[in-house]
């Protein structure tokens, strides 16, 4: 048997990152030139720009050190995404593992089908919606995640969950009421595990979040107060996979994933901080399809992935 190392793992999850973030950025912008085969062009923008960039790093890195995890470990897993609104991040990485099927049940395969019915008529919505295999309900709808990873552990050693909860949803009474099941099911021989991850950013649609204007010392306290163990990462890839070692040592781990909002994305907007800043929520270059300054921001941002060296059209996915 070959072991890895998790420098060997973090290389890969780094890949599959980075193909998830193109996927992203493809799938809120181009209808057209997805492999950026020439310069793009104002007609290979939607017309009408829909949906939600700021979270997508973090759910992305989440769930490829995950899946990274739990497939070295032979374990069944499952991840529930709290912030609905980053589904082209979940969508991103259903794609890759070969998961997303159209309105008639069929497998998507062609990455031009996948980015372009993106947030369009009759194809995939701009939020979590129950049309996408796994989804139960609608993902501008905040607050029931962790609720739902406690039900799918009760009576299922065998299961682990990770549940990724946006510091803005955090503020909900759903989710702060549900921080009270770690007391309430515990895992053991009887259930299964869950795996909390915070994902603080530090803004929501229009502002800061409460959690990210607490202080380290504070947040901690809160997260123990739950009857959890906190557990912090920066979200470097080898870094978040010994977290996940560390959090399967404890009792009731709940990691708290730091990134800034719209990590990888453009920093400045016309003289306005987009990253780290509320900003980079939705569609940061809103202008993309008739202003030429903003098209070129945008082909020098999926420029930025080197997405050819993770996907041919022959071969496919290579990470």
């Amino acid at each position: 048997m070959v072991y890895e190392s998790v420098g060997e793992k973090g290389e890969r999850i780094r890949r599959r990152v980075r193909a998830a973030n193109y996927l992203v950025v493809a799938q809120l912008f181009l209808r057209d030139n997805f492999l950026l085969k020439r310069k793009l062009e104002f007609a290979d923008v939607k017309p009408r720009l829909l949906g939600h960039w700021g979270s997508c790093y973090g759910i992305n890195l989440a769930y490829a050190v995950a899946r990274e995890y739990f497939a070295a470990k032979g374990k069944e897993w499952a991840f529930i995404l709290g912030p609905g609104h980053g589904f082209p991040a979940l969508n991103a990485n259903l794609f890759i593992d070969g998961e997303v099927v159209d309105r008639e049940g069929e497998k998507v395969t062609e990455l031009a089908e996948f980015c372009r019915e993106f947030s369009w008529p009759e194809g995939f919505p701009s939020h979590a919606s129950p049309l996408t295999p796994g989804v139960v309900t609608e993902g501008g709808e905040l607050g029931y995640a962790l609720g739902a990873a406690y039900g799918q552990v009760l009576g299922h050693p065998e299961k682990n969950v990770v549940v990724v909860v946006g510091d803005g949803e955090m503020e909900t009474a759903t989710a702060l009421a549900s921080l009270n099941l770690a007391k309430i099911i515990p895992s053991g021989e009887k259930n299964g595990r869950v795996w909390p991850i915070l994902h603080l950013n530090g803004y929501k649609i229009s502002g800061p979040t409460i959690l990210g204007r607490k202080s380290e010392r504070e947040l901690l306290e809160l997260v123990r107060g739950f009857g959890y163990t906190p557990i912090e990462t920066r979200g470097e890839a080898e870094e978040f996979y010994t977290v996940m070692r560390e959090a399967e040592k404890v009792k009731n781990p709940f990691i708290i994933l730091a990134s800034e909002k719209g990590e990888t994305g453009p920093e400045f907007v016309e003289g306005k901080k987009v990253k780290g800043n509320y900003l980079a929520h939705q569609i940061p270059l809103a202008k993309a399809g008739s202003d030429e300054g903003q098209l070129e921001m945008l082909e020098k941002w999926l420029e930025s992935y080197e997405f050819a060296e993770l996907y041919s059209e022959k071969e496919g996915f290579t990470i």
